[in-house]
Order: structure tokens, then C-alpha cells, then sequence
């Protein structure tokens, strides 16, 4: 599933659900048909997936029969955290109430083609190629100028081609981590880049490696977030490129 998910013009989803065989079916059919899918079992973890910055979702999916937090008061969180379409999916018709808050419903078992229905009605939030506004926030530019102020341009330069380099090395690990089901490896580079990315200011690649590291019990998550990685530091090596040209 590497390779799926890749087509920008559709928006990513954080689909909520706390039953697994919805969760899995959904997202694995969103994502054969080009839809990056980010998923959740519960209202708590979807806040701190969206709070922490782990998923960025254009659209929402969730659940009207959630444990815990769920219902309206879910709703005006997930608007609070900046999420401008929420779509409920159930088994059976909401309440009026709820139907009013989110921005449209689908009747479980639904297909991709339902799903752009709803939304062609609606104005949603597609994720958009990066410009260049956001790659400037590759590097947090408080940590450049902090850098500069302590050491030359060369040196400077000089980390962040061996942060890049190390990126590199721990996509190809994470790869095979993830081909392999190793759960644990997964966390533990991550971990690593969370670590190292994050003292060098490399924001982009340090909120994917967090990502990796909390998430590891999701692999298929875990795959698609790979393919952003990849993007971070492409990103990442423009902004070596820009910044200290040769």
C-alpha cells in the first residue's frame, strides 16, 4: 500500500470508528480509490492525533456511536482543532440534532462514489500541493537563526545535509520495519526522528517521526504517513538548496 494514496487532488481523511472491521474496510477501500486515510477508535485519540499535528485531515469521518466523547460535543471540538468538514457515518439515522452539526451523513455500507457525492454538494477543504509560504516552515526559522548566530554558514549547512542523510537511511528502515509488521522498530525510529529532527528545527519530518513513534500499532496509517516522510524531505533538501546554495 505504499505507493496508493498519492493523488493530492482527493483530501485525507481521519476516519473515527470505534468498531475495527468498519475501520479497516473503510479505510483500506478510501485508500485503493487515492484517499490518504488516517484513522481513530475513539473522540480522545482523534483530538490528540489533530492537536499534536499527526494528521491533517481535509475530511472527517465519524462514527454517530462512539464510546466516551462522541455526539455534538465531539463535533464542536473537531471545529474548535479547525476541521471545517465532518461527515457522520452510521448504521442507522442520527438525531436531527447531530445531522445539524456535522456537514453531511452516509448510511453504512457506503462506497468512495457516496463519498464524493456528499462532498461535490459541499466546499471541503482539499489538501493542496505544497507552495512555496509552506515550505519556509520546513525549518523553524527561530532554530536556523540560532544556528547562524552561533556558526558559520558552512557548518550550519553541514547539519542539515546530515539531518537529510539520516532521513534517508531511516525511510528505507521504516520501509522494511513496516513491510515486516515490526511494531517495534517502527516506534523506535521514529522515535529517532522525532529526536534528531526535532533539535535540528526540521519541524515537518519531527511531527512525522512522533506520529511514527505513537502509532506503530497502525501500520497501514504508518504507510500511508511513509509517503509523507518521503515529501518532508524532499522538501527539506529544496530548503538545503535554497538556503545554502553551492
Amino acid at each position: 500500500m505504499l505507493g496508493i494514496g498519492e493523488k493530492h487532488e482527493l483530501p485525507t481523511i481521519l476516519l473515527i470508528d470505534d468498531d475495527l472491521v468498519s475501520r479497516e474496510v473503510i479505510a483500506t477501500v478510501l485508500t485503493l480509490h487515492g484517499h490518504m486515510v488516517h484513522s481513530a477508535e475513539d473522540g480522545n485519540q482523534a483530538l490528540q492525533m489533530l492537536d499534536t499535528g499527526a494528521v491533517r485531515p481535509g475530511v472527517v469521518l465519524l462514527d454517530t456511536q462512539l464510546p466516551g466523547l462522541s455526539g455534538p460535543e465531539l463535533i464542536t471540538k473537531l471545529r474548535q482543532l479547525g476541521q471545517d468538514e465532518i461527515i457522520l457515518i452510521s448504521g442507522s439515522t442520527p438525531s436531527d440534532e447531530l445531522i445539524a452539526a456535522a456537514d453531511g451523513f452516509l448510511l453504512k455500507p457506503f462506497g468512495p462514489e457516496d463519498l464524493q457525492k456528499l462532498l461535490s454538494q459541499h466546499n471541503p477543504k482539499i489538501d493542496q500541493p505544497q507552495d512555496e509560504a509552506a515550505e519556509e516552515l520546513v525549518i523553524n526559522p527561530t532554530t536556523l537563526a540560532q544556528f547562524r548566530q552561533l556558526m558559520t554558514e558552512s557548518t550550519v549547512r553541514e547539519i542539515y545535509t546530515a539531518v537529510v542523510t539520516d532521513l534517508h537511511k531511516r525511510l528505507a528502515a521504516l520501509e522494511k520495519a513496516i513491510a515486516e509488521g515490526n511494531k517495534d522498530e517502527v516506534r523506535r525510529i521514529g522515535h529517532a526522528i522525532k529526536g534528531g529532527c526535532g533539535m535540528a528545527g526540521a519541524m515537518q519530518a519531527a511531527r512525522l517521526g512522533a506520529f511514527f513513534e505513537s502509532s506503530s500499532d497502525q501500520l497501514d496509517n504508518c504507510a500511508t504517513a511513509l509517503q509523507e516522510l518521503y515529501s518532508a524531505t524532499e522538501r527539506l533538501e529544496r530548503m538545503l538548496e535554497k538556503e545554502f546554495p553551492a
